[in-house]
């Protein structure tokens, strides 16, 4: 089955097609009359099914036949637009839309957008702990019967106005019948509108539904795009089983053959994946401005002809990811999963050519069983994008055999994108306090904020650009130290460095490209082993962002995995971002979160960090975050994740926010940031010119396939080892303050990157230098003879150097260039 293609996915079908019910048709005699356009709407197929035998298989419905997305959305979004103008404006804008599960969730969904003014809801076969049912109703010829009707607004179904019912096919009433009766038990209405691709009631059943509007004393329209009947021999379910046991194949084997990758959509927080529980028309208007952003996080993944895979009830987000792909160029078609039994045959006059058979991975109320994608396999496709939800994003997806390996052994690429299940008033089992997951808001993304790519990290941050908040290095200084004010309250003046500095920091690149890209791999391949398979990483803002997406390409690189990237602020004295770790929580599970940085120094953000997460824990915060930090260098030996534990020169460290995608060091003052806001940034557009935020990342990725050997070897050596932490930078620091009179540890900053950090934003003392440092302090120098700062050398030094800040700051003392400096 693996070489038949499918039928196309194509607009309007040629009269030179055979048409995809004509296998069907002649051996068991069944036949589809109506309407001209019927044909081209549908074709058969032949189910296991005790009940009925034939299967009507939609070629716009975007279940088992795929198809253009923009023609499946348009389908709805026509009929929507109909039942608009049978209402009228004024009940079009009381109405609610209810959509079936599993076959019409995305019908519904579109209908309701043609509508434009309407909730929607669907009915569901997955019960949620902790969401009280509002109804439910059987359908009673359908494989899986029973619906569950789970809205977040107990009120949604409680109105005045038309409830407009949407299935894929009107057959012989009797679902609408058990829905409209059971709902209009609970709450009457006036106005019920039937909303479906095609008609097939027979005679019999067509004057059904005026003694039931009769019979509940309510006007009921129906609103179809064609009309037609199917009309069945004697005997045809006897025959058509028998054909069934005749054509069953041995499902196809292949599995596990192209690359799989992940990516992080950046759905929009508060935005529900589906009408489950309820889709507003401000949700339509969010996801809406959302859906470019998330196709743009799609494209680079994608190539060739790509199919947008919808899982199970998920069919409205990946079909609207589809649509927005393929607006943006990209050749896409759009089907999705279904728990639906269907015989495939390779035929051209049979609807169904070929069938994966995978595992549940979803946990719906029926419990396991098997799963089906079907016209995938020989579709000609060179991606497919898993579309699902965070509940089924589960082993089984990824066991072998499962839904992922399946695809994997058909196509040269397979992208997993997993949405965040909504769930009403959803929090975590630990959560006690805090804002609901919708009052926070998205992740900031470059263009629009940094110059990084969107993919590459999300800025949990709120952008204070338009906000003067530089401040002269001496006055911030004399701040500080005089306790007037937090160093967080305020920015440097961002140093723009001279064209000799540059020359040394492209020399530095350079050279130390390889043994930074070593240290990617050893601390990304740690991460991997030991933290989790899959880890969200939050790089705290911003000297660990450049290391967060490093290690996310490496990721990429090495394995095909597409890892989340988020930066957060965490302020010395202040602790980390708890608004951020609220957002964090909402989205993923807090264990999988893994917390990076560029360096250590003598441990204070360690410390600070592992001190912050405690207390949001017990304040009432999500409890399960490892506070543990992955670094890339840990000269200081406090954390046991690192990818080196050499002080040398890490060039991003040399400049500001020219080498960390524009971005400042992170704000919090009372009056910018509010109880319920993120920590603040600026982005510095106006730098854009000198930024080297991309040279420094792909010139030390180009390195990646270079070091991957050393790095293999560095990690099995590295897993056997005791690196529990020493704390023996704490202890020299502790050293150092005594011997030099300062008294203060926060005054003293060990190691190459924060002394760079010392002569780049603070008023140094002095510079304390290894002799044999050699190289790696070639920019240390030039900034130290630049600010008339004395370099000391100093035997037995554990860190190649160390920058002092001098405890008694005065305003008047100047140094050789007669800047403001330390006196003492």
């Amino acid at each position: 089955m693996t070489g038949a293609r499918p039928p196309a996915a194509t607009e309007a079908r040629s009269e030179e097609l055979v048409w995809s019910g004509t296998w069907v048709a002649q051996r068991l005699g069944v036949e589809l009359a109506g309407d001209p356009e019927l044909r081209g709407l549908l074709g058969l197929a032949l189910r296991r099914n005790p009940r009925r035998a034939h299967l009507l298989v939609s070629n716009v419905l975007g279940k088992h036949v795929p198809q253009r997305p923009s023609v499946v959305w348009r389908a709805g979004h026509e009929l929507g637009v109909r039942v608009r103008e049978l209402l009228g404006d004024d009940a079009a804008a009381r109405a609610v839309v209810l959509g079936y599960a599993e076959t019409a969730t995305g019908l519904g969904h579109s209908v309701a957008d043609g509508i434009g003014s309407a909730p929607y809801l669907h009915s569901t076969r997955r019960p949620v702990d902790g969401v009280a049912r509002a109804g439910g109703f059987e359908e009673s010829h359908s494989h899986a019967t029973s619906h569950l009707l789970l809205p977040e607004d107990p009120t949604l179904l409680a109105g005045d106005g038309p409830l407009v019912l949407v299935d894929d096919e009107f057959s012989t009433g009797n679902t609408v019948v058990n829905t409209v009766r059971a709902l209009h038990r609970l709450h009457a209405r006036d106005h019920y509108v039937i909303v479906a691709l095609v008609d097939m009631r027979s005679p019999d059943d067509q004057g059904r539904l005026d003694a039931f509007a009769r019979e509940i004393g309510a006007r009921v329209d129906l609103v179809v795009a064609a009309r037609g009947t199917v009309r069945l021999p004697e005997g045809v379910l006897e025959k058509g089983q028998a054909l069934v046991a005749a054509h069953e194949s041995v499902p196809d084997p292949a599995v596990g053959r192209g690359e799989t990758v992940r990516v992080d959509l950046g759905w929009p927080a508060g935005v529900p994946d589906g009408g489950r529980h309820g889709f507003t028309p401000r949700h339509r208007a969010r996801l809406e401005a959302a859906l470019p952003g998330m196709a743009a996080r799609l494209a680079p993944h994608v190539a060739g002809r790509v199919l947008v895979l919808g899982t199970e009830e998920l069919m409205y987000a990946p079909l609207r990811l589809a649509t927005a792909l393929e607006e943006s160029g990209v050749d896409t078609a759009y089907s999705t999963t279904t728990r639906s039994p269907v015989l495939a045959v390779d035929d051209p006059g049979y609807a169904i050519r070929t069938r994966l058979v995978f595992p549940a991975h979803d946990a719906p109320a029926d419990g396991p069983g098997e799963r089906y994608a079907y016209n995938v396999a020989g579709g000609g496709f060179d991606t497919v994008v898993v579309v699902l939800d965070s509940v089924a994003d589960t082993a089984e997806l990824t066991a072998p055999g499962g839904l992922l390996d399946r695809l994997s052994g058909h196509v040269a690429r397979v992208v997993v994108a997993v949405i965040p299940s909504y769930v009403p008033g959803a929090r975590s089992t630990t959560r006690r306090s805090g804002p609901a997951p919708g009052a926070l808001p998205e992740p900031l993304r470059g263009p629009g904020f940094s110059s990084y790519a969107p993919d590459e990290v999300g800025w949990l941050l709120q952008d204070l650009s338009d906000v003067a908040l530089e401040a002269p290095t001496e006055e911030r200084e004399e701040a500080v130290q005089n306790g007037g004010a937090h160093y967080a309250e305020s920015l440097p003046v961002e140093y723009q460095p001279s064209d000799q500095y540059q020359e040394l920091f492209h020399a530095a690149l350079d050279a130390s490209a390889d043994r930074i890209a070593h240290a990617v791999g050893v601390v990304t391949e740690t991460v991997l082993a030991e933290r989790s398979p899959r880890p969200v990483l939050v790089s705290l803002a911003r000297a660990g962002t450049p290391v967060g997406v490093l290690m996310r390409r490496w990721a990429r690189t090495r394995h095909g995995i597409d890892l989340p990237h988020y930066a957060v602020s965490i302020v010395r004295g202040r602790g980390i971002d708890a608004n951020a770790l609220r957002w964090l929580a909402a989205h993923h599970d807090p264990a999988d979160v893994v917390f990076v940085d560029g360096w250590t120094g003598k441990g204070a953000i360690t410390r600070e960090l592992a001190a912050a997460v405690r207390q949001f824990e017990e304040g009432g915060g999500v409890t399960g975050f490892d506070p543990e930090i992955a670094v890339l260098a840990d000269p200081g030996s406090c954390v046991r994740t690192y990818g080196t534990r050499e002080d040398f020169l890490i060039p991003s460290a040399c400049l500001n926010s020219t080498v960390s995608g524009l971005i400042s060091r992170t704000v919090l003052r009372a009056d910018l940031v509010g109880p319920d806001d993120f920590h603040g940034a600026k982005f510095y557009r106006e730098l854009a010119g000198s930024d080297l935020s991309g040279r420094f990342l792909d010139v030390v990725s180009e390195r990646f396939a270079e070091v991957g050997d050393a790095v293999d070897r560095s990690v099995k050596e590295l897993l056997g080892t005791d690196r529990a932490p020493t704390w023996e930078g704490w202890a020299a620091v502790e050293r150092i303050s005594e011997e030099y009179g300062i008294h203060d540890v926060n005054l003293v900053k060990p190691g190459v990157g924060e002394t760079t950090r010392v002569l780049l934003r603070r008023v140094p003392w002095k510079i304390l230098a290894r002799a044999d440092a050699g190289a790696d302090l070639d920019h240390v120098r030039l900034l130290a003879e630049q600010r008339g700062v004395p370099v000391e050398e100093v035997d037995g030094l554990p860190y190649t150097c160390v920058g002092l800040i001098h405890p008694r700051f005065t305003r008047g003392a100047t140094g050789a260039d007669g800047k403001a400096v330390a006196a003492k």
